[in-house]
């Protein structure tokens, strides 16, 4: 499916070809439809080819637009703020994000129930006014939603669903239409100084299809800025790769990016990268991102509970207890960023996208690599790191779209070799070469042949990407854990290095749709216009 924003043309290659329509158009909102009958089509072309030169090559450009740009929803003008708890107010949310759009340079109007005697040619006139118009909706009655809050609906490109975040959904919830539920953000207003979210479960198996969801803290402006950035088109994501010891790079990078003034809204990761990752989704400072990271893996030694290897090398008890100690019961679904992570479901043979559910536990299959830890059974079926198949998922933050995405990848280079031309000897022998270092070990042998079949998808998917950061790690082993300091500090500089040379404004722009209804509905009008 895809959405078209207002002013675009839709069915003009069926009117240049003669051939039946591939797609049925359904409006979303409502709409003035300008038809352009076949036959008048046929007389402009004998009459003026100069006019319909131009339209093809309009068509043409926004057809090469379509092929190179990343996936993204339209950039919304409209925006219906719809409450669906009752007696929340949104007056202060609404001027709150009007103040936030227009701090990115939006001009932007609110619009509430004292305008709703106007009729559709009055709104038409006003939204061309501005470049974003928030209309604001009346909280339910008797579990219905008023006329004006319908307006609201039918009015808007987009629809965000306000709900409080501290308590569940209420029998009698009024439910919007599927197609509303498509196009619709949830967002879950959280008190200011809540140091964790409430839960998001109920509100989204009470809302199934919604496009995402978000926490929202009242009172802060940051929380405003990413609700902007998210409904604009312009929200950072951040893709972390699986890659052992190396991981501890991504703590460089984010320190790099932080200094920068890049906003991070989204994040996601396989292995290593998901663990990262999930303490940027709960909102860790760096002080504590540090502290955490290396009470797990430095000081922790979750790789030391050897035991006898009939599934693994390890028990992996350690490893779950330090995920546990570090994250607790929270669900992914309830981190204060969009969070998800990758494994790598053996029983079916696919790559598995974590969302929902506990958040140690999906970064436990995601680091479960295959004879080092056991893996996770979850119903029946066995889940492994990720990067058996995907150990750098940008592809899935693409997919997401809503703005640029800026990857991170640490597998690459050479991470593992040999200082003897054969390891076909004597047990003894490999034992004595694998003390001086001229033998990989067999936890470094499990650990990189789990990374190796997603490495060329890898390589293929970094220039699809806004901002790509491969830092330079040949010197830091897999499993050095002792690289703490090292791995951050090769991150941060390597990151530092490649920002100076970019433009930062333009960066935090892309993934944003330009106005291809302007684009090419003006030039149909303009070109239609004197025939």
């Amino acid at each position: 499916m895809t959405v078209l924003p207002a002013g675009e043309v839709v069915g003009e290659m069926a009117l240049i070809s003669g051939r039946p329509r591939s797609a049925s158009v359904v409006a979303l909102r409502d709409s003035e439809l300008v038809r352009l009958p076949s036959a008048a089509y046929d007389d402009l072309v004998g009459k003026q080819p100069q006019k319909v030169l131009q339209l093809t090559r309009a068509l043409v450009r926004r057809l090469e637009r379509s092929i190179t740009a990343r996936p993204s929803g339209p950039t919304a003008r409209t925006l219906a703020l719809v409450p669906l708890s009752p007696g929340l107010s949104v007056e202060d949310l609404a001027r709150g994000l009007q103040q936030a759009l227009e701090a990115q340079g939006i001009s932007t109007a609110v619009f509430d129930t004292a305008l709703a005697g106007h009729g559709s040619a009055w709104f038409h006139q006003a939204e061309t006014r501005h470049q974003m118009v928030l209309y604001q909706g009346a909280p339910p009655r008797d579990g219905a939603a008023d006329g004006w809050t319908l307006r609201c609906l039918r009015q808007a490109d987009r629809v965000v669903l306000l709900a409080d975040g501290s308590a569940g959904p209420l029998a009698g919830l009024p439910k919007p239409e599927a197609a509303d539920l498509a196009r619709s953000d949830l967002v879950l207003l959280q008190p200011a100084g809540a140091a964790r979210p409430g839960p998001a479960a109920p509100w989204l198996e009470a809302l199934p299809g919604l496009a995402l969801h978000l926490h929202l803290r009242l009172g802060r402006a940051a929380d405003l800025a990413r609700l902007a950035r998210t409904v604009t088109g312009t929200s950072p994501g951040l893709v972390l790769a699986g890659g052992g010891a190396r991981g501890f790079a991504h703590l460089g990078a984010l320190r790099a990016l932080r200094e920068a003034g890049v906003p991070i809204d989204r994040v996601g990761g396989t292995s290593m990268g998901a663990i990262i990752a999930a303490g940027v989704a709960c909102g860790w400072d760096e002080a504590e991102h540090l502290a955490r990271t290396r009470a797990a893996f430095v000081d922790g030694k979750p790789l030391s509970d050897v035991t006898l290897p009939l599934i693994s090398l390890f028990r992996g008890r350690k490893v779950s207890e330090l995920l546990r100690r570090h994250f607790g019961d929270l669900a992914i679904e309830d981190t204060w960023l969009p969070f998800y992570s990758v494994s790598t479901n053996l029983t079916a043979s696919r790559i598995v996208v974590e969302r929902r559910g506990p958040l140690w536990r999906a970064l436990r299959a995601s680091i479960s690599i295959p004879g080092v830890l056991p893996p996770v059974v979850v119903e029946g079926e066995i889940l492994v790191d990720g990067a058996v198949i995907n150990h750098f998922p940008a592809d899935v933050m693409e997919s997401i779209g809503r703005g640029p995405v800026i990857g991170v990848d640490i597998a690459g280079g050479r991470a593992l070799a040999a200082g003897v031309e054969s390891l076909d000897a004597g047990v003894l022998r490999n034992l004595l070469r694998l003390r001086r270092g001229q033998a990989p070990g067999i936890v470094s042998i499990l650990t990189r042949a789990g990374t190796v079949s997603s490495t060329a998808q890898a390589k293929a998917l970094r220039r699809q990407l806004t901002l790509f950061l491969e830092p330079p790690l040949e010197s830091i082993d897999l499993l050095d854990w002792k690289s703490f300091e090292r791995g951050i500090e090769i991150g941060y500089r390597h990151t530092a290095e490649v920002l100076e040379r970019v433009d930062l404004a333009a960066l935090l722009r892309a993934g944003q749709d330009g106005d291809l209804g302007g684009d090419l509905g003006g030039d149909l009008g303009r070109n239609l216009g004197t025939t």
